[in-house]
């Protein structure tokens, strides 16, 4: 079953002195593009993080979000007392006429008048923000097969109607090689030449031959089958998908080019405007 590479998982974890929020979103990408943001306290956990995403999600550009939102009473920003007393003292010295507070204001703002303690991390508090991260992943997972499910319903409908337009080309093809053969005859006949009835029907051979398109269609007809059989496979693969939708193009192309048949050509124009539309949905398969 396919998968979508666009997805959005998002889960909370409420804390007795914060809120942990982790937020995962991908969009289509040729490789794994990875982008992480937390808190420089969660840091060492970051490669950890980064092989359990590419583990589960394989392939997108991925924008990966930890936030903390601090509700109880724990900071981790304290007032440096000793320095601050130090710079209003000093403040003093310099000038004696303001109010207390009006140096305490000044002095706040010096350098060193704030610290910021370096937090370890709680490994029980982690366990707890590790399950919530699988729980984004999940979500992101089944958000990813819920559309690839949409996607697959509309594979499989332009890859029917392409195969349709094939059975049409098919059954007009007869006519389309009568054709050939009859233009040719009144071509000859127009030019009021005597012709060798041998050589005649060598160059019929010839032509017949050149616009032949058998091989094309039988070719066209095994890669349908196999887009419908790869898209029933356990393993989500856009790039498999995207070479088999390349050689129905190419075929398609023949299709035309040897066609030399205005009714097989406008078939053709509409298989060619199905494919298209199927080429564009697979940028987006996992």
């Amino acid at each position: 079953m396919i998968q979508s590479m666009t997805g959005y998982g998002k889960s909370v974890l409420q804390l007795p002195t914060k809120k942990i929020s982790i937020e995962v979103k991908s969009l289509n990408s040729k490789n794994l593009d990875l982008n992480t943001r937390m808190p420089s306290m969660y840091r060492e956990k970051e490669l950890a993080i980064r092989k359990l995403i590419a583990s589960k999600l394989v392939r997108g550009k991925i924008d990966f979000s930890l936030y903390i939102e601090i509700t109880g009473e724990e900071i981790s920003t304290q007032i440096n007392k000793t320095v601050v007393k130090q710079y209003i003292k000093q403040l003093k010295d310099v000038i004696n006429t303001g109010e207390e507070t009006e140096y305490l204001k000044m002095a706040i703002r010096l350098p060193d008048a704030l610290t910021t303690e370096r937090e370890e991390i709680d490994e029980n508090e982690w366990s707890e923000i590790a399950a919530i991260i699988d729980s984004s992943l999940e979500k992101i997972q089944q958000y990813r097969l819920d559309e690839g499910q949409m996607m697959e319903d509309d594979f499989i409908g332009r890859v029917n109607i392409i195969s349709n337009l094939l059975d049409a080309v098919i059954a007009m093809d007869p006519d389309r090689i009568d054709g050939v053969r009859e233009r040719l005859t009144k071509g000859v006949a127009d030019i009021k030449e005597k012709v060798d009835e041998n050589r005649f029907e060598q160059e019929l051979v010839y032509y017949i031959e050149k616009f032949d398109i058998t091989e094309e269609k039988v070719r066209l007809k095994n890669h349908l089958e196999y887009f419908q059989k790869a898209l029933k496979s356990d393993d989500s693969n856009g790039k498999k998908l995207g070479f088999i939708s390349q050689e129905m193009g190419r075929e398609i192309n023949t299709i035309g080019s040897k066609s030399n048949h205005a009714p097989m050509q406008k078939l053709v124009v509409q298989m060619k405007d199905e494919l298209e539309k199927i080429k564009e949905q697979l940028l987006n398969v996992l």
